[in-house]
């Protein structure tokens, strides 16, 4: 088992060697342009073509909570696109953070991460605009990547 490592600094930048999986959570209604996406944005486009292509070809395709996209955007580096938010607003069903759709990709991304070797950087993913918690999040991460033997890195953004 490793422990999580906490860093302040940009996920965008992952403090590592070897190949690095960058994760962060999607909503499943196809918007991208807040929070933790503009930075992915302004480092690569891929990401971002990349989900809007599977949102709208999602009758065809595995589009949905739970789900995971992984793009190659540096030789060691890939970002992993997880739907683990309802929409993008707080409704009667509570913020749009869902903990099962989160648990669901993080098993996906440990997955890829154990094939490639890979280290997994990813800001405090669901705790933003999708309202959730870190308290809720931090245990599927040490269950889904940390017990496995996946070395995590948390960035905390520091403007």
């Amino acid at each position: 088992m490793t422990e999580i490592r906490y860093l302040q600094g940009d996920a965008t930048c992952p403090q590592a060697a070897g190949n690095k999986i960058v994760a962060h959570v999607c909503n499943d209604i196809g918007a991208w342009g807040a929070g933790f996406v503009l930075a992915i944005s302004a480092r690569w486009s891929g990401p971002e073509v990349e989900y809007r292509k599977w949102h709208a070809g999602r009758s065809e395709n595995d589009f949905a909570l739970g789900a995971v996209q992984l793009v190659q955007v540096e030789s060691y580096i890939w970002v992993a696109n997880m739907i683990g938010q309802r929409g993008i607003h707080t409704g009667s069903k509570g913020p749009p953070v869902r903990y099962p759709a989160i648990d669901t990709a993080l098993a996906a991304v440990g997955d890829a991460a154990k094939m490639l070797g890979a280290s997994v950087h990813l800001p405090r993913i669901g705790c933003g605009l999708a309202g959730g918690k870190w308290e809720e999040i931090e245990p599927l991460l040490v269950k889904n990547l940390c017990d496995r033997g996946v070395r995590v890195t948390v960035y905390d953004f520091k403007k």
